[in-house]
Protein backbone atom coordinates (compact mmCIF):
# COMPACT_ATOMS: atom_id res chain seq x y z
CA UNK A 1 0.00 0.00 0.00
CA UNK A 2 1.15 3.58 -0.63
CA UNK A 3 -0.21 6.97 0.30
CA UNK A 4 -0.63 9.79 -2.20
CA UNK A 5 -1.42 13.22 -0.79
CA UNK A 6 -3.40 15.53 -3.07
CA UNK A 7 -4.54 19.12 -2.93
CA UNK A 8 -7.35 19.28 -5.47
CA UNK A 9 -8.29 22.02 -7.87
CA UNK A 10 -11.72 23.47 -6.97
CA UNK A 11 -14.70 22.41 -9.05
CA UNK A 12 -15.37 25.78 -10.60
CA UNK A 13 -12.31 25.49 -12.83
CA UNK A 14 -14.42 23.68 -15.45
CA UNK A 15 -13.88 20.63 -17.66
CA UNK A 16 -10.28 21.55 -18.43
CA UNK A 17 -9.45 20.60 -14.84
CA UNK A 18 -9.90 16.92 -15.62
CA UNK A 19 -7.22 16.90 -18.32
CA UNK A 20 -4.89 18.83 -16.02
CA UNK A 21 -5.38 16.34 -13.20
CA UNK A 22 -4.67 13.38 -15.48
CA UNK A 23 -1.52 14.98 -16.88
CA UNK A 24 -0.27 15.84 -13.41
CA UNK A 25 -1.08 12.35 -12.16
CA UNK A 26 1.00 10.89 -14.99
CA UNK A 27 3.80 13.28 -14.08
CA UNK A 28 3.64 12.06 -10.49
CA UNK A 29 3.92 8.45 -11.65
CA UNK A 30 6.94 9.29 -13.78
CA UNK A 31 8.72 11.29 -11.08
CA UNK A 32 7.57 9.27 -8.09
CA UNK A 33 10.57 6.95 -8.08
CA UNK A 34 12.86 9.81 -7.17
CA UNK A 35 10.84 10.79 -4.10
CA UNK A 36 9.87 9.33 -0.76
CA UNK A 37 8.11 6.06 -1.65
CA UNK A 38 5.78 6.32 1.33
CA UNK A 39 4.28 9.72 0.59
CA UNK A 40 4.08 11.70 -2.63
CA UNK A 41 2.89 15.29 -2.32
CA UNK A 42 1.01 16.74 -5.27
CA UNK A 43 -0.42 20.25 -5.53
CA UNK A 44 -3.09 20.53 -8.24
CA UNK A 45 -4.02 24.11 -7.42
CA UNK A 46 -2.82 27.46 -8.69
CA UNK A 47 -1.23 29.68 -6.07
CA UNK A 48 -3.61 31.16 -3.54
CA UNK A 49 -4.65 34.58 -4.79
CA UNK A 50 -4.24 36.45 -1.50
CA UNK A 51 -0.62 36.62 -0.39
CA UNK A 52 0.36 36.06 3.24
CA UNK A 53 3.16 38.06 4.85
CA UNK A 54 6.32 36.13 5.66
CA UNK A 55 5.33 36.06 9.34
CA UNK A 56 1.56 36.14 9.14
CA UNK A 57 1.09 36.36 12.90
CA UNK A 58 3.14 39.45 13.71
CA UNK A 59 0.24 41.92 13.37
CA UNK A 60 -1.78 41.19 16.49
CA UNK A 61 -4.33 43.83 15.50
CA UNK A 62 -5.78 41.37 13.00
CA UNK A 63 -8.56 39.03 14.06
CA UNK A 64 -7.29 35.74 12.70
CA UNK A 65 -9.77 33.21 11.33
CA UNK A 66 -9.01 29.73 10.03
CA UNK A 67 -11.08 27.43 7.86
CA UNK A 68 -10.40 23.72 8.28
CA UNK A 69 -9.47 21.92 5.07
CA UNK A 70 -12.92 20.49 4.38
CA UNK A 71 -12.75 21.98 0.90
CA UNK A 72 -9.81 23.13 -1.21
CA UNK A 73 -8.11 26.46 -0.59
CA UNK A 74 -9.66 28.38 -3.49
CA UNK A 75 -13.12 27.00 -2.74
CA UNK A 76 -12.68 28.06 0.90
CA UNK A 77 -11.85 31.63 -0.08
CA UNK A 78 -14.84 31.80 -2.40
CA UNK A 79 -17.39 30.37 0.00
CA UNK A 80 -16.24 32.16 3.14
CA UNK A 81 -15.25 35.56 1.75
CA UNK A 82 -18.59 37.19 2.45
CA UNK A 83 -18.79 35.60 5.89
CA UNK A 84 -15.36 36.92 6.84
CA UNK A 85 -16.33 40.40 5.63
CA UNK A 86 -19.47 40.18 7.74
CA UNK A 87 -17.41 39.28 10.81
CA UNK A 88 -14.95 42.10 10.09
CA UNK A 89 -17.76 44.65 9.83
CA UNK A 90 -19.38 43.52 13.07
CA UNK A 91 -16.09 43.48 14.98
CA UNK A 92 -14.90 46.69 13.32
CA UNK A 93 -11.58 44.95 12.86
CA UNK A 94 -9.42 43.63 10.05
CA UNK A 95 -9.94 39.89 9.65
CA UNK A 96 -7.06 37.77 8.41
CA UNK A 97 -7.73 34.37 6.84
CA UNK A 98 -5.20 31.74 7.89
CA UNK A 99 -5.07 28.53 5.84
CA UNK A 100 -3.18 25.32 6.42
CA UNK A 101 -3.20 21.97 4.66
CA UNK A 102 -4.17 19.79 7.65
CA UNK A 103 -6.55 19.86 10.60
CA UNK A 104 -3.63 19.19 12.92
CA UNK A 105 -1.84 22.37 11.85
CA UNK A 106 -4.95 24.46 12.44
CA UNK A 107 -5.54 22.95 15.88
CA UNK A 108 -1.96 23.59 16.96
CA UNK A 109 -2.16 27.25 15.92
CA UNK A 110 -5.38 27.68 17.90
CA UNK A 111 -3.64 26.25 20.94
CA UNK A 112 -0.74 28.68 20.49
CA UNK A 113 -3.17 31.60 20.34
CA UNK A 114 -2.21 32.38 16.74
CA UNK A 115 -5.75 31.75 15.52
CA UNK A 116 -8.69 33.43 17.24
CA UNK A 117 -11.66 31.79 15.50
CA UNK A 118 -11.84 28.61 13.45
CA UNK A 119 -14.33 26.54 11.49
CA UNK A 120 -13.13 23.00 12.10
CA UNK A 121 -14.18 19.41 11.58
CA UNK A 122 -16.06 17.55 14.32
CA UNK A 123 -13.38 14.86 14.57
CA UNK A 124 -10.48 17.18 15.43
CA UNK A 125 -12.77 19.08 17.80
CA UNK A 126 -13.57 15.97 19.81
CA UNK A 127 -10.02 14.64 19.69
CA UNK A 128 -8.11 17.85 20.44
CA UNK A 129 -10.34 20.27 22.36
CA UNK A 130 -8.72 19.50 25.70
CA UNK A 131 -5.18 19.25 24.32
CA UNK A 132 -5.32 22.63 22.57
CA UNK A 133 -7.88 24.30 24.78
CA UNK A 134 -10.39 25.61 22.28
CA UNK A 135 -14.04 26.23 22.97
CA UNK A 136 -17.07 25.71 20.73
CA UNK A 137 -19.26 28.82 20.48
CA UNK A 138 -21.67 27.78 17.71
CA UNK A 139 -22.59 25.05 15.27
CA UNK A 140 -24.43 25.37 11.95
CA UNK A 141 -27.99 24.22 11.48
CA UNK A 142 -28.33 22.84 7.94
CA UNK A 143 -31.65 21.88 6.37
CA UNK A 144 -33.22 22.07 9.82
CA UNK A 145 -30.75 19.65 11.38
CA UNK A 146 -27.84 19.82 13.83
CA UNK A 147 -26.41 16.66 12.33
CA UNK A 148 -24.53 15.37 9.30
CA UNK A 149 -23.42 12.00 7.96
CA UNK A 150 -20.48 10.49 6.16
CA UNK A 151 -21.33 9.46 2.60
CA UNK A 152 -19.52 6.52 1.05
CA UNK A 153 -19.26 7.35 -2.64
CA UNK A 154 -18.15 5.45 -5.74
CA UNK A 155 -18.08 6.32 -9.42
CA UNK A 156 -21.63 6.22 -10.76
CA UNK A 157 -20.59 3.92 -13.62
CA UNK A 158 -18.86 1.38 -11.39
CA UNK A 159 -20.43 -1.90 -10.37
CA UNK A 160 -19.60 -1.29 -6.69
CA UNK A 161 -22.68 -1.54 -4.47
CA UNK A 162 -21.47 -2.11 -0.91
CA UNK A 163 -18.56 -1.17 1.33
CA UNK A 164 -17.41 -4.79 1.12
CA UNK A 165 -17.09 -4.44 -2.66
CA UNK A 166 -14.19 -2.04 -2.05
CA UNK A 167 -11.98 -4.83 -0.69
CA UNK A 168 -8.74 -4.79 -2.66
CA UNK A 169 -9.68 -1.48 -4.30
CA UNK A 170 -8.29 2.05 -4.02
CA UNK A 171 -9.72 4.54 -1.53
CA UNK A 172 -9.44 8.27 -0.78
CA UNK A 173 -9.20 9.67 2.74
CA UNK A 174 -9.37 13.41 3.33
CA UNK A 175 -7.28 14.11 6.44
CA UNK A 176 -5.80 11.76 9.07
CA UNK A 177 -7.97 13.45 11.73
CA UNK A 178 -11.14 13.82 9.68
CA UNK A 179 -14.29 12.26 11.10
CA UNK A 180 -16.11 11.47 7.86
CA UNK A 181 -12.95 11.28 5.76
CA UNK A 182 -10.91 8.86 7.90
CA UNK A 183 -12.39 7.91 11.28
CA UNK A 184 -15.72 6.59 9.98
CA UNK A 185 -14.39 4.16 7.35
CA UNK A 186 -11.69 2.98 9.77
CA UNK A 187 -14.42 2.36 12.36
CA UNK A 188 -16.53 0.41 9.85
CA UNK A 189 -13.54 -1.81 9.13
CA UNK A 190 -12.68 -2.30 12.82
CA UNK A 191 -16.23 -3.52 13.37
CA UNK A 192 -15.44 -6.23 10.83
CA UNK A 193 -12.06 -7.06 12.35
CA UNK A 194 -10.16 -5.38 9.52
CA UNK A 195 -8.15 -2.22 8.94
CA UNK A 196 -7.52 0.11 5.99
CA UNK A 197 -3.95 -1.11 5.44
CA UNK A 198 -5.11 -4.66 4.74
CA UNK A 199 -8.57 -4.04 3.31
CA UNK A 200 -7.68 -1.54 0.56
CA UNK A 201 -5.11 -2.14 -2.17
CA UNK A 202 -3.99 1.50 -1.92
CA UNK A 203 -5.11 4.71 -0.23
CA UNK A 204 -4.58 8.40 -0.90
CA UNK A 205 -5.06 11.59 1.14
CA UNK A 206 -6.74 14.45 -0.72
CA UNK A 207 -6.90 16.94 2.19
CA UNK A 208 -10.31 18.23 1.07
CA UNK A 209 -13.72 16.68 0.58
CA UNK A 210 -14.13 18.22 -2.87
CA UNK A 211 -10.78 16.66 -3.75
CA UNK A 212 -12.08 13.24 -2.71
CA UNK A 213 -15.24 13.72 -4.76
CA UNK A 214 -13.13 14.68 -7.76
CA UNK A 215 -10.84 11.67 -7.30
CA UNK A 216 -13.81 9.28 -7.32
CA UNK A 217 -15.54 11.07 -10.20
CA UNK A 218 -12.44 10.75 -12.36
CA UNK A 219 -11.82 7.13 -11.31
CA UNK A 220 -8.48 8.02 -9.75
CA UNK A 221 -9.75 5.95 -6.82
CA UNK A 222 -12.62 3.51 -6.47
CA UNK A 223 -14.23 5.02 -3.39
CA UNK A 224 -14.14 7.64 -0.65
CA UNK A 225 -16.07 8.83 2.37
CA UNK A 226 -16.98 12.51 2.36
CA UNK A 227 -18.95 14.99 4.44
CA UNK A 228 -22.59 14.56 3.40
CA UNK A 229 -23.42 18.28 3.46
CA UNK A 230 -20.49 19.05 1.16
CA UNK A 231 -21.56 16.38 -1.33
CA UNK A 232 -25.11 17.74 -1.24
CA UNK A 233 -23.80 21.28 -1.71
CA UNK A 234 -21.98 20.36 -4.89
CA UNK A 235 -24.86 18.29 -6.24
CA UNK A 236 -27.07 21.36 -5.92
CA UNK A 237 -24.66 24.16 -6.83
CA UNK A 238 -21.91 22.77 -9.04
CA UNK A 239 -22.50 19.09 -9.92
CA UNK A 240 -19.83 18.70 -12.62
CA UNK A 241 -17.95 16.12 -10.52
CA UNK A 242 -20.37 15.18 -7.75
CA UNK A 243 -22.93 14.03 -10.34
CA UNK A 244 -20.40 11.47 -11.56
CA UNK A 245 -20.47 9.80 -8.15
CA UNK A 246 -23.04 7.64 -6.37
CA UNK A 247 -23.72 7.27 -2.63
CA UNK A 248 -23.79 3.62 -1.56
CA UNK A 249 -23.71 3.96 2.23
CA UNK A 250 -24.38 6.59 4.89
CA UNK A 251 -23.05 6.67 8.43
CA UNK A 252 -24.86 7.38 11.67
CA UNK A 253 -25.48 11.03 12.46
CA UNK A 254 -22.89 13.30 14.08
CA UNK A 255 -23.00 16.85 15.39
CA UNK A 256 -22.30 19.44 12.71
CA UNK A 257 -18.71 20.78 12.68
CA UNK A 258 -18.42 23.51 15.32
CA UNK A 259 -17.08 27.03 15.26
CA UNK A 260 -14.40 27.34 17.95
CA UNK A 261 -12.45 30.13 19.60
CA UNK A 262 -9.06 30.19 21.26
CA UNK A 263 -9.04 30.02 25.04
CA UNK A 264 -6.65 32.97 24.95
CA UNK A 265 -9.47 35.30 23.94
CA UNK A 266 -11.14 37.33 26.66
CA UNK A 267 -14.57 36.28 27.90
CA UNK A 268 -16.00 39.49 26.47
CA UNK A 269 -14.60 38.78 23.00
CA UNK A 270 -15.88 35.21 23.10
CA UNK A 271 -19.33 36.49 24.01
CA UNK A 272 -19.23 39.01 21.15
CA UNK A 273 -18.33 36.30 18.63
CA UNK A 274 -21.00 33.98 19.99
CA UNK A 275 -23.70 36.64 19.75
CA UNK A 276 -22.55 37.66 16.27
CA UNK A 277 -22.89 34.14 14.92
CA UNK A 278 -26.08 33.17 16.75
CA UNK A 279 -27.87 36.29 15.53
CA UNK A 280 -26.46 36.36 12.03
CA UNK A 281 -29.61 34.96 10.45
CA UNK A 282 -31.65 37.84 11.89
CA UNK A 283 -30.08 40.39 9.53
CA UNK A 284 -30.82 40.60 5.81
CA UNK A 285 -27.13 40.51 4.90
CA UNK A 286 -26.33 37.70 7.30
CA UNK A 287 -29.25 35.58 6.12
CA UNK A 288 -28.20 36.01 2.50
CA UNK A 289 -24.63 34.94 3.27
CA UNK A 290 -25.83 31.88 5.17
CA UNK A 291 -28.21 30.91 2.37
CA UNK A 292 -25.32 30.96 -0.09
CA UNK A 293 -23.49 28.48 2.14
CA UNK A 294 -26.61 26.31 2.57
CA UNK A 295 -26.69 27.10 6.31
CA UNK A 296 -30.01 27.93 7.97
CA UNK A 297 -28.41 29.62 10.96
CA UNK A 298 -25.83 29.14 13.69
CA UNK A 299 -27.09 27.66 16.96
CA UNK A 300 -25.51 26.95 20.37
CA UNK A 301 -23.31 23.84 20.26
CA UNK A 302 -24.72 20.62 21.72
CA UNK A 303 -21.91 18.61 23.24
CA UNK A 304 -23.97 15.42 23.34
CA UNK A 305 -24.08 15.45 19.53
CA UNK A 306 -20.35 14.66 19.48
CA UNK A 307 -20.49 11.66 21.81
CA UNK A 308 -20.69 9.11 18.94
CA UNK A 309 -17.42 10.46 17.56
CA UNK A 310 -15.64 9.98 20.87
CA UNK A 311 -17.04 6.45 21.00
CA UNK A 312 -15.54 5.67 17.59
CA UNK A 313 -12.19 7.20 18.54
CA UNK A 314 -12.00 5.10 21.70
CA UNK A 315 -13.06 1.88 19.98
CA UNK A 316 -10.63 2.41 17.12
CA UNK A 317 -7.85 3.11 19.62
CA UNK A 318 -8.70 -0.03 21.57
CA UNK A 319 -8.46 -2.00 18.35
CA UNK A 320 -5.07 -0.50 17.52
CA UNK A 321 -6.00 2.43 15.25
CA UNK A 322 -5.75 5.79 16.98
Amino acid sequence: MYILMITATPFNQGHRTGKTVILLMLLVIVLGCSRDPDATYVDFTPKVTSEQPRDEFTDTRNFRVAIGSMVSAQETVGNYHLLLNFIADKLDSKVQLVQRRTYGEINELIGLGKIDLAFICSGPYVRDREKFGFEAVAMPEIRGSHFYQAYLIVNKDSGLRTFEDLSGKSFAFTDPESNTGRLVPAYWLKQKGQDPENFFEKTIYTYSHDGSIMAVAMSLVDGATVHGHIWEYYIQNNPIYAARTRVIKKSDQFGNPPVVVSNRLSSATKATIRDLLLNMHASVTGKKILAGMMIDRFVPPREECYTPIMTMIMQNAAAGDS
